[in-house]
């Protein structure tokens, strides 16, 4: 296994991680974001108010882009599985 191999496969899993976790990290920031907002205008400076609205949030989007998610895992290890031989030799 060579030293570029070792650099695609570790290039190859840093984008399909980044590229599953961004749609769940965008949308908690967001949430986040608003519920700040909201709590800064009406000055209410409890800090458990974010959760439950983050925890629905990322769920709806689990829910939504869950298999996309998984599609994208699944092409990775495919691939992975398919060129293993390859990175033997």
């Amino acid at each position: 296994m060579t030293q570029g191999q070792v650099l695609t496969i570790m290039r190859d899993a840093l984008i399909t991680g980044l590229s599953i976790s961004a749609p769940l990290l965008f949308v908690s920031v967001a949430v986040g974001l608003v519920i700040s907002i909201l709590q800064a205008a009406t000055q209410v400076n409890e800090q458990t108010i974010t959760f439950v609205p983050k925890i629905i949030a990322v769920a709806i989007v689990l829910i939504a882009l869950g298999p996309w998610m998984m599609s994208r895992l699944t092409d990775f290890t495919n691939r992975l599985m398919v060129n293993v031989l390859t990175f033997i030799k």
